[in-house]
């Protein structure tokens, strides 16, 4: 039985490109640019990496990028866009939680729920970002954005969605106390235009949650911050305004 995120992305590519949220990416590889000092000799791996949107604009910028997906049908888009770019970028369908690099990246990117907070536990969350820090080289950067639990604490994830999304969240939502996840009911268009009703289970994290986390797998520095769409920057302190904060943890 597929997951209801492996469900979402069958047959979505093309309304995803059109979706508010993906609309940032040039600001946003503008900031990943700026974290790696422009260097182009630096290896970047994109953690569901989707349609490709950030690997593409960086390889067009001249990095070297892996993009890995759970979805064929993503990873399709992604390869017919970078060929109308005129890049080469290495995609491969994977899944986040079984990934096999071991020290061949000096940038690992998973923006915009890019796996992580998608999974059903949280051992499967734990997993990806297990298989991130290994993927990364000693002194390596991982940069990623998650769902902020700062965010329902103080506001209505069901009014921010339907507000801010061409998914429609309907009266069934819940957000658990104990465990920090949500839970509801979403119908979304696919590309053929028919109607998915998908019942979800997403995770949202406590900063001091994704610290020790990273901590625990060795980063010595981790930084968070607010995530603006299209407008990463240090200097955005997270809020409980922001549903999703800004992770950078350094190795």
């Amino acid at each position: 039985m597929k997951q209801w995120y492996e469900e979402l992305f069958d047959n979505y590519s093309e309304t995803y490109d059109k979706e508010s949220f993906t609309q940032g990416t040039i600001g946003e590889v503008d900031f990943i640019e700026q974290e790696i000092n422009f260097d182009k000799s630096k290896r970047i791996l994109d953690i569901g990496c989707g349609t490709g949107r950030h690997a593409i604009e960086l390889a067009k910028r001249g990095y070297q990028v892996v993009g890995v997906d759970l979805s064929e049908s993503q990873l399709n888009r992604a390869k017919q866009k970078a060929k109308a770019a005129g890049v080469n970028i290495d995609f491969i369908q994977k899944d986040a939680r079984e990934l096999n690099f071991e020290n061949e990246f000096e940038l690992v990117i998973m923006i915009c729920e890019g796996a992580f907070s998608l999974m059903e536990t949280d051992e499967m969350n734990f997993a990806i970002l297990q298989g991130a820090t290994r993927a990364l080289k000693s002194n390596g950067k991982f940069i990623f954005t998650t769902l902020n639990a700062l965010f329902p604490l103080y506001h209505s994830v069901k009014d921010f969605l339907n507000l801010n999304s061409g998914e429609t969240v309907t009266n069934e939502l819940t957000f658990d106390l104990m465990t920090f996840r949500e839970h509801s009911t979403m119908s979304t268009p696919d590309d053929s235009g028919n109607i998915k009703v998908l019942t979800c289970n997403e995770r949202y994290y406590a900063p001091s949650e994704i610290t020790w986390l990273l901590k625990s797998l060795g980063f010595k520095k981790v930084d968070i911050y607010g995530s603006t769409l299209g407008k990463f920057s240090r200097d955005d302190k997270l809020t409980t305004d922001d549903f999703e904060m800004l992770v950078i943890g350094e190795r």
